[in-house]
């Protein structure tokens, strides 16, 4: 293995791979790699400004010579693809991302397609590979992940999700061979500017697949090991934190990646206890810079509506989206929010107008859409639903034939809609009990509105309006068992927030006792469990939680929302693990 710097022979060092990296030209570009990652970063800061036409601009000329001009625009076009969910954005991103990969190609190191770790390791060290080749790595593994998304997206069928996986997986072993590499680079000058951006991308790499593949069950990942895939949650954050803290071209996308964690994925596949104090620390010096930029904007008004501070993120959501037009998805997400941020607080009407924005403009779940409208719809009086002019059962009879499937797999969330609104398909419908209150659980929403004791209050006497109504109702259908579990769980869970622990506890075991009279709704046992488990955590019984939450786990299959509860039982037996082993 050749080394870096003076030998015991005496001989002369070698030349240092960094060393003036940006000062030479690489023969297939007249763009150096220095003023590349400059006018990538340009753009970026464009993208960051809301910018999104100008930075496209600058980078379309060079996108077919440069490495680093072909990754940002082929991330921009694929970012805005699975954005839009339009056929035509698909098409246009893939042609894109399969020039890029071709751009990025030609830099690479020619003997070396992607090479084992044990061959990387033998042939491959900083000194035997120039700073251009080391880069190119780095780009070629992030076109291969866009490619990988926008293969989910593009097709129906299985043979596309293979495909997609093994773009992840050679892009995951790209990663691995460059922080090999990065291990292995003791002796040259780590404080380069070539260095610290090729660092960066590593971290960047190394850091999403870990914190991604630690949230994975673990039968799933069980399996994923087998084939060279690992993750390390701690590991994970620890690399884009220092990523975040560099000053690389990819470091804000460290911190876009940590703001997305800790404010979507802890929330949606976890227990919902993500870092806000970290999200705020790492947006505020972006804030600074781009006060008036929607992706920033966006990740403030999402930190702000987690907090509870409802009035706050409704004025935030609204700056950003009248922050650009050019990208209407950006607008989209807010609407999501917004719907969502009115309905935490039972502003039925104002969450109405956006499910149905979202309807008409959006193409990513016209099933999902369809039936939050219904849902929303069915919390309103007979009065307020017909100034909409809407059928709630019409609406409901639509959700089944609105179903898209990806990567061959009908859409979870979707799959649970369908279910739920089935009720509606016969002559005589009969009517779903607070369904949009359900759909709230369904996303986690009661973690969030359990911070605002007064909008939890308020759940509360509508939630204990519907137990009553399903007491007193002369003619019980045979969904009255289902329903009267889901208003208990739901109540539960209002109750814990609250603080009332012992009388939400009442409710879990009162569901519980019941699971033999539930006919369809089977879900609602293992994810009682599961808020059970998370009550007696609270209550410091760390033993009778991890029994609980155990249940949940091994004890039951095939209900709806299955893989989403299997996501958060990871994540709360992984913060159990830490915890005393002994009751109190």
């Amino acid at each position: 293995m050749a080394r870096v710097g003076n030998g015991a022979d005496g001989a002369e060092p070698e030349e240092d791979c960094f060393e003036d990296a940006f000062d030479r030209i690489p023969v297939a570009s007249k763009m150096d790699l220095r003023t590349s990652i400059e006018e990538c970063s340009m753009a970026l800061n464009l993208v960051l400004n809301d910018k999104f036409s100008e930075a496209l601009d600058l980078l379309r000329p060079w996108s077919k010579d440069s490495m680093y001009h072909a990754l940002g625009y082929s991330s921009i076009l694929a970012m805005q693809a699975t954005m839009t969910f339009e056929h035509k954005d698909i098409q246009a991103g893939m042609a894109t991302i399969k020039e890029a990969l071709q751009t990025c190609q030609r830099f690479r190191k020619k003997n070396s397609v992607v090479e084992s770790l044990s061959s990387l390791m033998s042939k491959q060290t900083p000194d035997s590979l120039k700073a251009e080749e080391m880069h190119a790595e780095i780009c070629y593994a992030e076109c291969l992940l866009q490619k990988a998304t926008l293969t989910f997206v593009q097709d129906e069928n299985m043979i596309s999700f293979i495909k997609g996986g093994i773009k992840i997986r050679t892009s995951y072993q790209i990663y691995k061979d460059c922080q090999s590499l990065l291990n292995m680079s003791q002796g040259v000058d780590r404080d380069s500017e070539a260095f610290r951006q090729f660092e960066g991308g590593v971290k960047l790499g190394i850091g999403s697949f870990n914190l991604m593949l630690s949230l994975l069950p673990a039968r799933v990942l069980r399996l994923l090991e087998v084939i060279g895939f690992s993750g390390n949650r701690e590991f994970g954050l620890s690399q884009l934190r220092d990523g975040a803290g560099s000053h690389s071209l990819r470091s804000i996308l460290c911190v876009l990646t940590l703001l997305f964690y800790q404010t979507y994925v802890s929330l949606i596949l976890g227990t919902g206890e993500g870092n806000l104090v970290e999200a705020e620390a790492l947006l505020e010096p972006y804030i600074e810079r781009y006060p008036r930029g929607s992706i920033i904007l966006f990740f403030s008004a999402r930190i702000a509506l987690l907090r509870g501070n409802f009035e706050k993120a409704l004025e935030k959501f609204q700056e950003c989206i009248s922050a650009q037009q050019q990208w209407r998805q950006i607008h989209h997400l807010c609407y999501w929010e917004l719907m969502w941020c009115h309905s935490f607080q039972q502003q039925w009407r104002d969450a109405y107008r956006y499910a149905d924005l979202l309807y008409r403009e959006s193409r990513w779940s016209k099933a999902i859409y369809v039936y939050q409208k219904a849902a929303i719809l069915s919390m309103m009086s007979e009065e307020e639903r017909k100034t909409t002019g809407e059928d709630v059962v019409e609406l409901f009879r639509q959700v089944e034939g609105l179903k898209q499937r990806l990567a061959g797999k009908s859409i979870p969330t979707e799959k649970f809609a369908i279910r739920k609104s089935r009720r509606y398909s016969s002559a005589t419908p009969v009517k779903l009990v607070i369904p949009a209150l359900e759909m709230m659980y369904v996303w986690n929403g009661f973690t969030i509105v359990g911070k605002h004791a007064d909008a939890t209050q308020r759940l509360l006497i509508t939630i204990e309006r519907a137990e009553e109504q399903l007491r007193n109702d002369p003619n019980p259908s045979e969904f009255h068992p289902d329903d009267q579990c889901l208003v208990q769980m739901l109540k539960g869970l209002c109750l814990k927030h609250l603080g009332r622990l012992l009388q939400a506890e009442l409710c879990f075991t009162q569901v519980l006792s019941s699971e033999k009279r539930i006919r369809y709704d089977h879900y609602l046992i293992p994810f009682t469990l599961y808020e059970l488990g998370l009550l007696y955590k609270q209550q410091g019984d760390y033993v009778k939680a991890t029994r609980f939450i155990e249940g949940a786990k091994l004890n039951y299959k095939d209900y709806s929302m299955e893989s989403r509860l299997h996501f958060r039982i990871h994540a709360a037996l992984s913060s159990l693990k830490g915890s005393p082993t002994n009751s109190p």
